[in-house]
């Protein structure tokens, strides 16, 4: 796969490349993607807190129990 970037897209890649943190723009590129999973992770992650916070949760021993319930497992 080939990709054509836009000049000021290059341009922003420059200091990256020279000052020799990347060897390349396919390297510089597999670590940005990587960063914005990361950053998608942590904001999941803050979801999750902002629900607990919130009061948006069950304790898993009550959602444990409605599973078990639900597809005939023995209970506890």
């Amino acid at each position: 796969m080939s990709l054509q970037l836009p000049p000021e897209l290059q341009s922003a890649m420059q200091p990256f490349l020279v000052g020799g943190r990347y060897a390349d723009e396919t390297e510089l590129l597999r670590d940005a993607l990587a960063a914005l999973g990361r950053e998608r992770s942590v904001a999941e992650i803050q979801r999750g807190l902002d629900d607990v916070a919130a009061g948006r949760c069950r304790p898993i021993d009550e959602i444990d129990l409605e599973i078990r319930k639900k597809f005939g497992f023995k209970e506890r």
